[in-house]
């Protein structure tokens, strides 16, 4: 087996944004000999129940997650233009507590604070962390969008709010791809926020297709 696995990954069920069928997404990482895998759709949790019983049957470790949209308005807020307030958060289950806090953060988020997307705020998240793996996320994560923006402070005290609130189970997540340059200004300022804080990194990939 092999030291890693995919832990940002969308299925055919990140409607109009991921591609890959879940038998086949299990099937190539089988090939690929590694041992575990993760589902995070863009936020909802249609494809948990099918990637967990398809993983455990195919021998491989089911990692249930979420990329999330996470507010810093409030929950309730639907003005004009506050879906741009919006960012990605990548959350992941590490146990049955988590698992439960996913799908009622994922409820909330559909029935009190869709627009545009479902979202759920930052008290909101709070409420319901524990049992959770959070990153800083890909490139629409708050924290690499105030990177981007030069505001390196600003992102920097925003990974203290996720350390305090996750402790050990928060990581900046790193990522590679062709034709995205502005990754390399985030990871090199990630890397620096992982020695300043003691926070670890993870590499991850975006994947949208098997």
């Amino acid at each position: 087996m092999i030291d890693f696995c995919h832990l940002h990954v969308h299925s055919e069920y990140s409607l109009l944004d991921g591609l890959s069928k879940i038998d086949e997404l299990i099937s190539q990482t089988k090939k690929l000999k590694m041992d575990a895998l993760a589902l995070t759709d863009h936020g909802v949790m249609y494809g948990a129940v099918k990637f967990h019983n398809a993983a455990l049957k195919a021998g491989l470790k089911p990692i249930i997650g979420i990329e999330s949209y996470l507010t810093t308005a409030d929950l309730k807020d639907k003005s004009p233009g506050v879906q741009k307030q919006t960012y990605h958060q990548l959350l992941l289950a590490k146990n049955y507590q988590g698992y439960k806090n996913l799908m009622k953060l994922t409820t909330i988020a559909h029935l009190e604070g869709f627009y545009y997307r479902p979202r759920f705020d930052f008290p909101t998240l709070e409420k319901y962390h524990e049992g959770l793996i959070a990153t800083s996320s890909c490139l629409q994560g708050i924290i690499p969008q105030l990177i981007l923006e030069g505001r390196d402070k600003q992102a920097l005290t925003q990974c203290r709010y996720f350390l305090n609130l996750f402790g050990p189970d928060f990581y900046l997540e790193l990522q590679k791809h062709q034709g995205i340059p502005e990754l390399n200004r985030v990871n090199k300022t990630l890397f620096d926020f992982s020695r300043q804080l003691g926070i670890p990194v993870v590499a991850t990939n975006d994947i949208h297709y098997v």
